[in-house]
């Protein structure tokens, strides 16, 4: 295999639980390096590359990096991706270098510091782009950095890309930026429930791409889908499973059941409002706040917690709560295909939660996601572009 394979190569950094890498997985991309601070999204990805199938590459090749990204240095750090790369990671071999950064600086649930939130990854992630020369880039964050308010911020991100005047963000001046040899495509805030997630989940993306490799082509942004995803279609086989031991009882407990299923299918005709992460400062799991949750109310969802797995309910003597009390509540699985993830993709998490081991650690990791299908979409229009740069019979990277 080695450096003669023609797979399309992405290093991620902020990749959270895998929301971003599993849609760039699915568009082609095979993954030297996935970075994460949080240690329980950093043992998910661990996790489920150890043992789902076709991610076999990612088992050879993909250093999961459990660390802060400012002290990722991907030209020396890297192991794993040696071997396939039969060296050290070179300028200008990376395929495609992508990130969801921190979305606290810009989001309307928070105070909206932007440049002076130390959690804006922006200049490390444009340090990364000026080390690596990737062909192309992909920063995904929310629909806030697009405020009137980060307009200069913005303008100050592109001019590092392509070049332009632009204020400096730190110092304030005013200056002309050579830029590090790209074209920005576009940032665009694309919605999650255009492209097959039911869920309402506006997420801004900005593609920039090496004017060497997109001379003469051009960028095609994807095109939403025509029919939207309700959460009652997205949920019915798991919302079926956790009533069905219930039914199955008969009686006047089975009726109940019954019932309970047949009121939450009725409700769930629509698109669910945006998964929110939560803080680790702050209290337990729950969908969202008093909006959120009376949007989930209509939907038939209890949205004041989330629900044990169908395998602890019973141990944890959980039911009313979880299932029939104000409609059923959501397990971590239930927020993740909410979110785009595959119903199979496992989370880790915390088991010092006491009363629910893990449950609030894997649900800020959905809650915190990009979901899958768009990264994908993205991904894939992205591919279309790298693999036009090729030259016939030459594989990537030469």
């Amino acid at each position: 295999m080695g450096a003669r394979d023609d797979a399309l190569t992405s290093i991620e950094i902020c990749a959270g639980a895998g929301g971003q890498a599993i849609g760039l997985h699915q568009a082609g991309f095979k993954h030297l390096a996935l970075v994460e601070i949080d240690q329980y999204a950093a043992a998910t990805l661990r996790r489920n590359i150890a043992h789902r199938d076709g991610w076999e590459f990612e088992r050879d090749f993909c250093d999961v990096i459990e660390g802060d990204v400012n002290d990722f240095k991907p030209m020396v750090q890297l192991d794993k991706p040696v071997k396939f790369l039969e060296g050290p990671l070179r300028e200008k071999r990376l395929d495609l270098l992508a990130g969801g950064v921190p979305c606290p600086p810009f989001s309307h649930a928070g105070k909206q510091l932007g440049k002076d939130d130390e959690r804006d990854l922006f200049p490390q992630m444009l340090g990364l782009v000026d080390e690596l020369l990737p062909k192309a880039v992909m920063i995904e964050n929310v629909r806030g950095i697009k405020d009137d308010k980060f307009g200069e911020y913005r303008e100050w991100v592109m001019a590092r890309l392509q070049g332009g005047m632009a204020t400096d963000p730190v110092t304030g001046i005013r200056q002309m930026y050579e830029g590090a040899g790209y074209e920005v495509c576009g940032w665009k805030v694309l919605e999650a429930a255009n492209f097959g997630v039911p869920q309402l989940r506006p997420r801004a993306i900005l593609v920039a791409i090496r004017k060497d490799i997109l001379s003469g082509q051009k960028f095609n942004w994807p095109v939403p889908d025509a029919r939207v995803t309700t959460v009652g279609e997205a949920l019915e086989a798991t919302m079926a499973e956790r009533y069905q031991p219930f039914i199955a009882k008969g009686g006047r407990e089975g009726r109940e059941a019954e019932t309970a299923l047949k009121q939450w299918r009725k409700a769930a005709t629509g698109v669910a409002p945006t998964l929110v992460g939560g803080s680790k400062k702050h209290g337990g799991a729950d969908l969202g706040p008093s909006r959120a949750k009376a949007a989930w109310a209509k939907l038939g969802v209890n949205a004041l917690g989330v629900a044990n797995s169908p395998k602890d309910v019973e141990k944890k003597d959980s039911a009313d709560r979880d299932l029939f009390r104000a409609g059923p509540m959501l397990t971590v699985t239930q927020a993740a295909i909410i979110q785009g993830f595959p119903p199979e993709w496992d989370f880790e998490g915390d088991p010092s939660e006491g009363k629910l081991p893990g449950k609030t650690a894997q649900y800020r990791q959905v809650g915190n996601a990009f979901p899958p299908p768009v990264a994908r979409v993205v991904g894939e229009a992205i591919a279309e572009v790298l693999r036009g740069a090729r030259p016939e019979g030459v594989p990537s990277g030469n």
